[in-house]
C-alpha cells in the first residue's frame, strides 16, 4: 500500500513538485556549531539517541515560519551552548544564530533566512531575510511557508490549560491565513500595554481607550479567523474516513458567542465597552478578564462522542494526527500546497498498524514531513520512500536506509 501511495503522489505531482526544505544552514544553532544539509523534498527520518540534536533540527525548520518556533524559546535561548573545548575567551551562550534554507514551493524556490544578531538595542526581534532581501517582519514568512508540528509535551494538549490549545489553533490557522500573526500579536502587544497602565495605576481614559479600541479591532478579527477555520477544519475532520479517530471541535469563549450572534462589527463595540467597564477589576487580577485570550478549542471523538480529555492517552495522540491530516487537506484546498509537517517522536506512541497508516497518509501529501525517533527499525515501512539521517551530537550523516 505503500508503493500504491507513492506512485499515487507522483501522478498527482506531475505538474507541480512537493513543498519541502531542498538545503539547510544552521550557525551556532543549540548544539550545531555549523551544519548544511541537501535534501530532496521526500520526508525526512532523523534517528539518533535522545540528546543529540533531533528536535534541534525540527525546531530551525519550525523557525522558518513566523512565531518562536516549537519550543516557544526566547531568541536569546536559542544560541549554542559552548563548552570547554570551544574558546575559553568566549561567552558559554552564542550571543548570535542564524538559521537559512532553500525551500521548494508551487511558485518556484525561496530562499529564507532568519536569526538573531544579539545587538543590545535589536531586543527580542529577529533578523528575516527572503531571498536575500530583509523582510519588515517575521509575518512575511507566512507568506511563503506554512509549518505545523507536534512535539511529545503536546500529548498533553486536552489535559493541560488553554493556552497550549489556543497555541495550537492559532499555528493552524496561521497556516491557513498568514495575515493572522500580524493580529495575534497586535491584540496582545496593547493587551500588554493596557495591563502595564492599570497596573501602574495610569489613569489616562484617552490612552486606555485608545489601546482597547485596538483590542476589540484586532481581538475580533482573531476570534473571526479562528472561528473560521475551526468551522472548516471540524467540517473535514467529520468527513474524512480513514484510521484514525475523526474529531469534532469547537471554540469556546465569550467574543467567539457574540460572533455567532451579532456582526463583527457590533462584537467590537461590545467587547470596546466591556474592557471600559473592567477596568477596576482587570487592574486587580491582570490581564483582561474578557477577550480571544480566553477562549479555548474543545475536541471530542466523533464515532464515541466522548471529550477528547476523557479519552485514553492512545486516542488522544491519534485524535491530533487526525487533526494534522484534516489540517493539510484544508490547506491544499485554500492555499494551494500543504504544510510542513514537523512530528517528534511520533512512531514509538503508536501501534504498528497505526504506524503504517500514519506513514501511508504522510507519503500522499504533497509537502514534505520530518520525523524523529531512537529507533530506526520503527521507520523501516518507509525505507524506499524517505530520506534516512543519523543525528550524533551535533553532527547529521546520511544512514544506509
Amino acid at each position: 500500500m505503500l508503493a500504491e501511495a507513492q506512485e499515487a503522489r507522483n501522478n498527482a505531482g506531475a505538474a507541480a513538485g512537493r513543498v519541502g526544505v531542498t538545503r539547510l544552514v544552521l550557525t551556532d544553532f543549540r548544539n550545531y556549531c555549523a551544519a548544511r544539509l541537501t535534501l530532496g523534498t521526500e520526508p525526512v527520518v532523523l534517528t539518533g539517541p535522545n540528546g543529540a540534536g533531533k528536535t534541534n533540527l525540527l525546531e530551525a525548520i519550525s523557525l522558518l515560519a513566523p512565531g518562536r518556533g516549537l519550543r516557544g524559546a526566547k531568541l536569546t535561548e536559542i544560541g549554542r551552548r559552548r563548552d570547554a573545548a570551544d574558546d575559553p575567551a568566549l561567552p558559554c551562550l552564542a550571543s548570535s544564530w542564524a538559521a537559512a534554507a532553500v525551500v521548494a514551493t508551487q511558485r518556484g524556490a525561496v530562499r529564507i533566512g532568519t536569526g538573531f544578531a544579539g545587538s543590545q538595542t535589536a531586543g527580542e526581534r529577529r533578523v528575516v531575510r527572503i531571498d536575500g532581501e530583509p523582510a519588515r517582519s517575521q509575518a512575511a514568512l507566512g507568506e511563503q511557508l506554512a509549518v505545523v508540528w507536534l512535539t511529545p509535551p503536546m500529548d498533553r494538549l486536552f489535559l493541560e490549560g488553554a493556552g497550549g490549545r489556543r497555541r495550537f489553533l492559532d499555528r493552524l490557522v496561521l497556516a491557513l491565513d498568514p495575515a493572522h500573526a500580524s493580529r495575534v500579536a497586535a491584540y496582545e502587544h496593547a493587551l500588554r500595554e493596557r495591563s502595564r497602565l492599570l497596573r501602574e495605576g495610569i489613569a489616562d481614559a484617552a490612552w486606555l481607550a485608545a489601546l482597547e479600541e485596538v483590542m476589540a479591532e484586532q481581538g475580533v478579527a482573531v476570534a473571526a479567523a479562528r472561528r473560521e477555520a475551526v468551522k472548516r477544519l471540524d467540517r473535514v475532520c467529520t468527513e474524512t474516513e480513514g484510521p484514525f479517530p475523526r474529531a469534532r471541535l469547537q471554540l469556546i469563549g465569550v467574543v467567539d458567542e457574540w460572533l455567532d450572534a451579532m456582526p463583527a462589527l457590533a462584537a467590537e463595540a461590545k467587547l470596546a465597552s466591556a474592557l471600559a467597564a473592567d477596568r477596576r477589576n482587570d487592574a486587580q487580577t491582570g490581564g483582561a478578564t474578557v477577550g480571544p485570550h480566553r477562549s479555548d478549542l474543545r475536541a471530542s471523538l466523533a464515532e464515541k462522542g466522548v471529550a477528547a480529555e476523557l479519552a485514553s492517552t492512545g486516542e488522544q495522540k491519534a485524535l491530533l494526527i487526525s487533526i494534522l491530516l484534516a489540517h493539510a487537506q484544508l490547506q491544499r484546498a485554500l492555499r494551494g500546497e500543504t504544510p510542513l509537517l514537523l512530528l517528534d517522536e511520533i512512531a514509538a506512541h503508536l501501534d504498528a498498524s497505526r504506524r503504517a497508516a500514519l506513514f501511508e497518509a504522510l507519503i500522499g501529501l504533497d509537502s514534505q514531513v520530518w520525523l524523529t525517533g531512537t529507533d530506526e527499525a520503527l521507520f523501516a515501512p518507509l525505507q524506499r520512500e524517505a530520506q534516512f539521517l543519523s543525528v550524533c551530537d551535533g553532527h547529521v550523516a546520511a544512514t544506509s536506509s
